[in-house]
């Protein structure tokens, strides 16, 4: 779809209806969605695509039904049993009621949805990155690495955790974590014992765990904790590809990122400029799952850059902005609220929670749901066990071993 064009005396320079900065879940989703609505809608990414993504790489069943319907993807696997284990003990193995969770490459999904965003008319540029960004009265000036100064009614930042336009709008966290991931190619017999499967593994460190995602002769494994002691990481990373038996092939990825979660009052927003996916740190507290935030937030942000483009005015403008705030919060941060508090309990208490999982089957047959679809973490949060739970681990102290990062990301703030 072509940009639609201003008078030269006005606007030096075709303006774009939206222009979507970073083509991951949130990016590629936004871009589709303002297309179909009519918008001239123009997709940058920074890297070529198709491009890796550190990434375990799980569709939870909120993902699942947030994807385009037809929407191309090979899932290289479907989890139907998921095992536990507290630091390489009391391992147990559970059965899903109806496997939902696949397993796929980010860099795959990421090229399909970028697909259907350009089958929808949006026009794609990769391996071109923003620079700088300015709002100058009704539009937004974007630069690039190409030396390009692109116009557009509406930006829709999308470039994940590490983003420019984040900095712009001023998002602020209140949990920063490092995951530390390989993606490991194994033999047959290894694929076979874990097809079909996933670990998790609560770890040594206050709120961390590890994780392996089977994904055919390749699998994915990392583990997560609080940014602020790599050393502890990196040994408990170490120690955990050794008892799962993949520490022996070279991998063909071995990686590392932070993972950023809003503070409840963060903004979404700045004028003309929007925050969605990482970019808006919209990830799950506790399980750091982030793609069904992505899909669903650039859903979100798509329609609201259609509703500022068609606006009559800058109150209109400002009114879908805010619009787009409220629906954000009222769904994603309703979930990140609850799983904050099931973060805070699992970093007081981790034993309880794999007790409670493995050995209550009320608990599993929630989170099972959770994983299907059928419920979210708030639905899960409201049951009497883990209000009772929370309110007692509120009286317990953190563990002895790392404290948790509560402090903003690096660079927060408005620039």
């Amino acid at each position: 779809m072509p940009p639609s064009s201003a008078p030269p005396s006005s606007v030096p320079s075709p303006t774009w209806d939206v222009i979507i900065v970073g083509a991951g879940p949130a990016g590629a989703t936004a871009a589709r969605v303002a297309a179909e609505n009519g918008c001239a809608t123009l997709l940058l990414e920074r890297a070529a695509i198709p491009r890796y993504k550190t990434c375990g790489g799980g569709l939870v069943g909120a993902s699942l039904a947030a994807l385009p319907p037809g929407l191309p993807l090979t899932v290289h696997d479907t989890a139907g049993r998921f095992t536990f284990a507290l630091n390489g003990r009391k391992e147990r193995t559970l059965t899903c009621a109806s496997p939902t969770c696949a397993l796929v490459y980010r860099s795959e999904l990421d090229a399909a949805l970028t697909d259907a965003a350009a089958a929808a008319g949006a026009k794609v540029r990769d391996s071109t990155a923003l620079t700088a960004l300015e709002q100058q009265g009704d539009s937004v000036a974007v630069t690039t690495n190409r030396g390009d100064t692109l116009r557009a009614r509406v930006v829709v930042g999308a470039d994940g955790s590490a983003s420019r336009v984040a900095r712009y709008v001023g998002v602020q966290c209140a949990q920063v974590d490092l995951a530390l991931e390989v993606e490991v190619p194994v033999d047959e017999r290894t694929a076979d014992r874990w097809r079909g499967r996933v670990l998790m593994e609560w770890g040594p460190l206050p709120g961390s765990f590890g994780w392996v995602f089977p994904k055919g002769d390749v699998c994915t494994a990392g583990v997560v904790a609080a940014r602020g002691n790599p050393v502890a990481l990196r040994a408990y990373k170490e120690d955990f590809l050794t008892r799962q038996g993949l520490d022996g092939p070279r991998p063909l990825h071995d990686t590392g990122h932070l993972t950023r979660c809003r503070r409840p009052d963060s903004p979404l927003s700045r004028g003309r400029v929007l925050v969605a996916g990482d970019a808006a740190a919209l990830v799950d507290h506790w399980s750091r799952e982030g793609i069904s935030y992505a899909l669903r937030s650039g859903d979100l942000a798509g329609h609201a850059a259609a509703r500022i483009v068609t606006a009559a005015d800058g109150t209109a403008a400002d009114t879908a902005a805010d619009r787009y705030g409220r629906q954000v919060d009222d769904v994603l941060g309703a979930e990140m609220r609850a799983s904050s508090s099931l973060m805070n309990l699992f970093a007081r208490n981790p034993g309880l929670v794999h007790t409670a999982v493995t050995r209550l089957p009320p608990a599993w047959h929630r989170l099972d749901a959770y994983i299907a679809g059928r419920t979210s973490v708030a639905g899960i949060m409201t049951t009497p066990f883990a209000r009772t739970a929370t309110e007692l681990a509120t009286r317990l102290p953190l563990g002895p071993a790392v404290p948790r990062s509560r402090r903003p990301a690096e660079g927060g703030g408005p620039r």
